[in-house]
This record gives structure tokens, C-alpha cells and sequence, in this order.
């Protein structure tokens, strides 16, 4: 609560909306309609001849903000002094429903689920002219990008995802190999699922009733947000100090303003009651490299239904791994798409 209080109390009187909007509007933003439906992405061509086109699909609750510390080293490596010969091409859309993509004026009653998403990412890589791409993504944009693969495949090169692969769907059988130690490394995750995600079981079937809090108290809406930023445990949870770790202030706190500004977090939480639950899908089409994903008994378990290439151990304290150890993430999917996806082959 005292954390809530401090937080709230800094988004009031310190923090500054005009300054970190002039650092999200330093990236190229455009919208297009697909499918009857308007749709905001950033785009950020990187000066380097081999770029390789990269799709990025944020998280939930999030937003494109999510990547704002991620997408200047991955577009433009030489000016943070990286290779070179890793880079990309970023495009980066905001997910229907997710603030700038907001649904004022939806398009039609089918749902915005996560097999249209994809749909629609393929259609809008093909509008930019991009034949060949890679595909990265956090949480909702974990799901997103392995049904890329399937939807696309002849065009994608590889799927880099932070976690969500080797989760056991309740299959006895999937468990009878596994060592004693591996076993208790699948019950702690699955009592995590149990106490941290109590929410998606309530959003599959009400997403509404809590819509109306969040849009009538920003206090309301941001508390919302920053249980789900602080999951993966590591925040303490009273006291507050300047500068606050793991996640910096800012950035929180501008995808709490876009969320407030846009009126999109109820809008954003009907993904879930439209299928948009659950866990990556299982794909053999594509390459997929993983990040922060766990340790080796998930790893063993997702290559049973998927070409594992590239899976790293690496941890976070926050769910939102872009926004928590963006250098971590940023060298993971360079790592990825440098050895294991054939960056240098398909050039624009």
C-alpha cells in the first residue's frame, strides 16, 4: 500500500508526461486499417544495409512503451556500440484494444483473438514489403508469435519469445521421466500460476465489471498494472526510493498514461475473455529460440513439440522482461536471430 501511495503521489507532482511522450514520439508512427480495423505501429528502419525485418509484439497490460529501451539497440546497434551486422528492422504495432489501437470504433463483433492478431501482423508485413522476417514477443506477444509461424511460415525465419514454452498442460504423462528436483521445479512454477494468475481465470469470464474501476480512478488502473509488472517477485512491497528498481519509473508510469489517456485497459482485458488465455502454442514450422525461460526441465519438455534452437536460463525480476533487464533481452534476441535463424540470408 505504501508503495501504491509513493508511486501514485510521483505520477501527480514529479513525473512528466510531455517529456517521455517526446521520447516515444522520437520513434516513426503510422496507422493502417486491416480488416476493417485501425491499426498504430511503430516502424524504425535501421541504417544498416543487412538489417533483417523483426515484428515485436508487447505484453498484457502493456504497450508499446514496453520497448522503448530495446528498440534503439536493436535497430541502430552501431550508435550503442554494438555489431553492426546485427540489426533490424523494428516494427513494432500496438495490439487491438491496447491503447493506441483502442477500440472506439470497433470494426465488427469478431473477436480480436490471438489467430486474428497474427493474421493481421502477416498482412501488415507484407503491406511494408518485407518478404522474409523474425518475430519477438513477451506474454500476449509470446502467443502471438509462435501463431505467426503457423499462420506465416513461408515467410518467417525464426520465433524469439520470452518464456511460456514447456509449461506441462496437465498430462500425467509428461511428468513420469522427470527427476525428483525437476518435478519440484514444475511445482513451483505451478503454485505460482496458482497465487499470480488468479486474474485470467476471472477476465476468460468477467473482464468488464473490472473495466468500470479502472477507467473512473487512475489509482485503480495503476495499482491493476503494477501487480501484474511486479510478478516474478523482487519488489519489496512497502517503502519507495528514487531512483526504484527493477523497473524504471518512467517507463511504468507512461504505460500507465497512454492506458489512462486511451480509456483501452478494460478494452485491452477483453483478449482474455475473447481466447486469448493460455500459453504459447507448439510449433515445428520455424525455428524458436526462448529467453527467461527456466531452467532445463521446461527446456526438455517444449522440445518435445517444438525445433528448439536457442533457449537461455536468464533471469528477471519482473514479468516484463524488456522494460526489467532490456540489455539481457537485447543480446538474447541478437544471439538468436545471428546463429540460429539465418540473419544474413534473407536481406530486404
Amino acid at each position: 500500500m505504501t508503495y501504491l501511495k509513493n508511486l501514485a503521489e510521483y505520477w501527480q507532482t514529479d513525473y512528466s508526461w510531455r517529456e517521455n511522450e517526446s521520447k516515444l514520439n522520437e520513434f516513426p508512427q503510422f496507422i493502417t486499417e486491416i480488416d476493417g480495423q485501425a491499426i498504430h505501429f511503430l516502424h524504425v528502419r535501421s541504417p544498416e544495409p543487412n538489417a533483417v525485418p523483426l515484428i515485436i509484439t508487447h505484453s498484457w497490460p502493456n504497450s508499446i512503451a514496453e520497448f522503448m529501451k530495446i528498440i534503439g539497440p536493436l535497430s541502430n546497434p552501431r550508435a550503442h556500440g554494438r555489431d553492426p551486422d546485427i540489426a533490424f528492422h523494428v516494427v513494432a504495432p500496438s495490439i487491438p484494444g491496447f491503447t493506441f489501437s483502442q477500440f472506439s470504433e470497433p470494426a465488427d463483433e469478431t473477436p480480436w483473438n490471438i489467430t486474428r492478431v497474427a493474421r493481421t501482423w502477416a498482412e501488415l508485413m507484407r503491406r511494408l514489403g518485407y518478404d522474409r522476417y523474425g518475430a519477438h514477443g513477451n506474454d500476449a506477444g509470446a502467443l502471438v508469435s509462435p501463431e505467426l509461424a503457423v499462420i506465416d511460415s513461408e515467410h518467417m525465419i525464426g520465433v524469439h519469445i520470452t518464456g511460456g514454452l514447456g509449461i506441462p498442460t496437465g498430462d500425467p504423462n509428461e511428468l513420469e521421466d522427470l527427476t525428483e528436483e525437476e518435478r519440484l521445479e514444475i511445482e513451483q512454477m505451478a503454485e505460482w500460476f496458482t497465487e499470480g494468475s488468479g486474474y485470467a481465470s476471472y477476465l476468460t469470464s468477467r473482464p468488464q465489471t473490472l473495466s468500470y474501476g479502472m477507467s473512473d480512478s487512475p489509482v485503480a488502473q495503476l495499482a491493476y498494472l503494477v501487480e501484474r509488472f511486479k510478478e516474478f517477485d523482487g519488489w519489496p512491497d512497502a517503502g519507495f526510493e528514487i531512483p526504484h528498481e527493477p523497473l524504471d519509473l518512467d517507463q511504468l508510469l507512461t504505460n500507465a498514461t497512454l492506458y489512462w489517456l486511451t480509456r483501452t485497459a478494460g478494452s485491452s482485458s477483453w483478449t482474455y475473455y475473447e481466447g486469448a488465455a493460455g500459453m504459447p502454442i507448439d510449433q515445428t514450422k520455424v525455428p524458436t529460440g526462448v529467453s527467461h525461460g527456466g531452467g532445463p526441465v521446461f527446456r526438455r519438455l517444449a522440445e518435445r513439440k517444438n525445433n528448439i534452437v536457442h533457449w537461455s536460463d536468464n533471469t528477471s525480476v519482473s514479468h516484463m522482461v524488456a522494460m526489467a533487464v532490456p540489455d539481457s533481452l537485447i543480446e538474447d534476441i541478437r544471439d538468436f536471430f545471428s546463429s540460429y535463424a539465418s540473419l544474413k540470408v534473407y536481406k530486404i
